[in-house]
């Protein structure tokens, strides 16, 4: 089971930043704010489901409600299902071919298993009719952590090439995940899982967690000092090829291909101002606005698409601490934003009491925020509860 969140413990000193501030212009939500489902705006955006992964499962959920849910991938069980995968982080859909997509999945990741990327194809249109089949694996070298190697972060480029992040250390120790591109074919036949060519971008990722890809950046969160926030790197210097021709110049400490060229800054920081205390993922809106999830403080703040604060539209109500009940509206780590501009998150249900800080048992959570016609950010809805670490979202806009 992934262990994403001992980062916490690193970043209490960043509680200051929570969002009960009184200059906060978001709208709080009372403490059973999502018992009850609110109703989006009508709009004519085109249909889309809503995929998560919990309890290494995938799931895959009507946009609206009642929220329809199916298991497209179940978890690995030796004995009940021994063809299940164990799915889990940013769930990331290939713009030029919808129906393909990219998850973690770490199947037998303490025994025989390699932790790494399946790259999938989904069949079916209907939440209740989905299936997916795994056609190959990505499985870079990893640092030396602490920790066990955890993938989570994933995007396509325009031209098909895939970009992922592994966390590495996540509560303390240097900073040592990766940022790292693939390089197509995915899927050659005869080709073994994990044999895909990959060049390392940067391999000082201090707990990388979420992606975000445009037209001319890679954008990858951060969550745990001194490097927390948002960074991106800039797509036109990303290497073509594994080799020296293709841009790879260099090796890494464990002798993989990597580049010293990619371009890369600072572009959003975690302040008072923007009550971000821990970056975990980014998301982009269909006006080009930007949303980034800050678990520790139960925090989505909005930004324009230079990197500017807008506001915040989901923090805890004014008063609530963490303790042994969840705060009431989540902790929200993985991100998505439907093409009608709705918010979808993976509250992963962080709990602090006598045994730490941590995701509770089955306090997990999908929630959704819809917006009224002012732009107004309405109550959570909860999507889906008693889940075991939900803490990716990926977005499929049905496809033919």
């Amino acid at each position: 089971m992934r262990q994403l969140i001992a980062v916490l413990a690193a970043v209490a000193m960043f509680a200051a930043c929570s969002g009960d501030d009184d200059d906060s212009d978001s709208a709080e939500a009372p403490d059973d704010a999502d018992t009850t489902t609110t109703v989006a705006p009508e709009n004519e955006a085109a249909s889309f489901i809503v995929f998560n992964g919990q309890g290494n499962d995938l799931a895959a959920y009507e946009s609206e409600p009642p929220f329809t849910k199916q298991i497209v991938v179940p978890h690995y069980d030796e004995a009940e299902q021994p063809d299940g995968l164990d799915i889990n982080g940013q769930i990331c859909f290939d713009p030029e071919n919808p129906r393909r997509f990219v998850a973690g999945e770490d199947t037998l990741q303490t025994s025989t298993g390699h932790p790494g990327w399946g790259i999938f194809e989904l069949a079916g249109a209907e939440v209740g009719e989905l299936s997916a089949t795994q056609i190959g694996k990505l499985v870079p070298t990893y640092q030396s952590s602490a920790d066990n190697a955890e993938n989570y972060g994933c995007g396509f480029l325009a031209d098909g090439r895939i970009v992922t992040t592994d966390v590495g250390n996540q509560a303390e120790g240097d900073g040592d995940g990766q940022l790292t591109v693939w390089f197509p074919p995915f899927d050659t036949p005869g080709t073994p899982f994990g044999e895909v060519a990959y060049c390392k971008i940067d391999v000082d990722l201090v707990t990388g967690q979420g992606v975000l890809v445009d037209d001319e950046y890679v954008y990858v969160a951060q969550a745990r000092p001194p490097a927390a926030g948002i960074r991106r790197y800039a797509i036109a210097d990303f290497p073509t090829g594994a080799t020296p021709a293709g841009g790879c110049d260099s090796t890494d400490g464990t002798g993989a291909p990597m580049t010293t060229a990619v371009t890369e800054e600072l572009f959003i920081e975690p302040s008072e101002a923007n009550h971000l205390a821990t970056p975990n993922a980014i998301a982009k809106g269909p006006d080009g606005t930007l949303f980034v999830t800050s678990v520790f403080n139960g925090v989505i703040s909005e930004f324009e698409a230079d990197g500017t604060f807008i506001r915040t539209v989901l923090e805890p109500p004014a008063g609530e601490a963490l303790g042994p009940e969840p705060y009431s509206t989540g902790t929200p780590l993985g991100i998505g934003v439907g093409p009608d501009g709705s918010v979808y998150y993976a509250d992963i249900g962080i709990v602090f009491g006598d045994s730490g800080i941590g995701p509770g048992r089955g306090t997990g959570k999908v929630r959704r925020i819809a917006f009224a016609d002012d732009g107004t950010p309405l109550p959570p809805d909860r999507m889906d509860e008693g889940l075991a670490f939900p803490d990716g979202i990926g977005i499929w806009p049905v496809s033919p």
